[in-house]
């Protein structure tokens, strides 16, 4: 299996992120990457550095417009009088669940305030000067896995950081600023006519499910914490199953608070079962460590066990793989669970 990580995707080093009511150091920082690359080592992958990506596999997810913002905030936030390090909302617009899962216009405000209130959705997403640096390169990862893949490979892991899962076509939140899973599975399309995505990261892949929320090319399944009052709060719930002519073709499985090994791996197993019927020709895997229990977000009580027999549900699709590195915030567990879901199906 071909590993894809570039040292550039290490220039995102924010220093603030706000929980609970306070700014503290984010969890999501170069530590995790770097953990992870030591032990995907054990496994016997080592990375390859991808070339830096084209703005066209890009654009089939996220517009112009919000690319054009990230690529220029840091710049023009560091112009405000007294402005703060990094970049940070602190004002947004009302939109309603239903207009969030659409796409949105450009903005009419053309102040920097105005637009990070567009456009970040949350105080998890600080931008420093190589933020947007980063979040290219990450999904240059993604994008040369999916054309490894696409290309002929059985499987290839991309090592996302930042992470993807939360971000919308033109909204940073969660960590996310570009949705790498999405951008492979569209990569993926080129060649594949029905892809799954399948996610097991703790939280809801919120900015995934807006984008295929109303596509029946693209199945998006997951298995998370039970959002009633877990981050990302307004999506993640049983009865979303998709719009238009994507009504059917999204699945989620929130499970409660305490869950362990066996709730997890029959869900991954249910929505297994589910991209089978849907005649899922390759598949895009959202590879979350942060369900298990020594995770500081964690919510519930998964252990490094499940993790292999996770591997072998989706290995056992028998479908071309692109695997998409999301959340995981204990070192330590990451450090574990990687490598003993890759081992699992089949990295050496």
């Amino acid at each position: 299996m071909r590993l894809f990580f570039s040292s550039d995707q290490l220039l995102h080093r924010p220093t603030q992120y706000g929980v609970h009511g306070r700014l503290v150091r984010p969890l999501e920082n170069p530590d995790r990457a770097e953990t992870l690359m030591a032990s995907l080592r054990r496994v016997g992958l080592t990375a390859e550095t991808p070339p830096a990506p084209g703005r066209e596999p890009i654009l089939a997810v996220h517009p112009e417009h919000y690319l054009r913002f990230l690529e220029t905030a840091f710049a023009r936030f560091r112009e405000l009088p007294n402005a703060g390090p990094e970049v940070l909302p602190n004002a947004h617009p009302y939109f309603s669940g239903a207009s969030v899962l659409g796409p949105r216009p450009a903005p009419k405000t053309q102040g920097i305030l105005g637009q990070c209130g567009w456009y970040i959705g949350d105080l998890s997403c600080a931008m420093t000067e190589r933020s947007f640096d980063a979040a290219l390169a990450s999904a240059g990862s993604a994008i040369a896995a999916a054309e490894a893949v696409r290309g002929g490979d059985r499987a290839a892991l991309a090592l996302c950081r930042p992470p993807g899962h939360h971000a919308y076509p033109d909204r940073a939140n969660g960590f996310c600023f570009l949705n790498n899973a999405a951008i492979a599975a569209e990569v993926l399309r080129a060649r594949f006519s029905r892809v799954a995505i399948l996610d097991f990261d703790t939280h809801h892949g919120d900015g995934t499910q807006a984008i295929f929320y109303a596509r029946d090319d693209v199945f998006f399944g997951s298995v998370h914490t039970d959002p009633t009052a877990y981050y990302p709060h307004f999506f993640g719930y049983a009865e979303e199953r998709g719009t238009g002519a994507g009504e059917g073709f999204n699945r989620n499985i929130p499970l409660p608070p305490g869950s362990g090994d066996e709730a997890f791996v029959a869900a991954v197993e249910r929505l297994a079962e589910e991209a089978t019927r849907f005649g899922a020709e390759a598949l895009v895997i959202s590879a979350g460590w942060d369900a298990h229990q020594d995770d500081p977000l964690s919510e519930l009580t998964v252990t490094t066990a499940a993790y292999p027999r996770v591997a072998t549900i989706l290995k056992g699709l028998g479908l071309p793989s692109v695997i998409v590195q999301e959340g995981g915030y204990s070192l330590a567990a990451v450090a574990e669970a990687a490598p003993a879901f890759l081992e699992a199906f089949g990295a050496a």
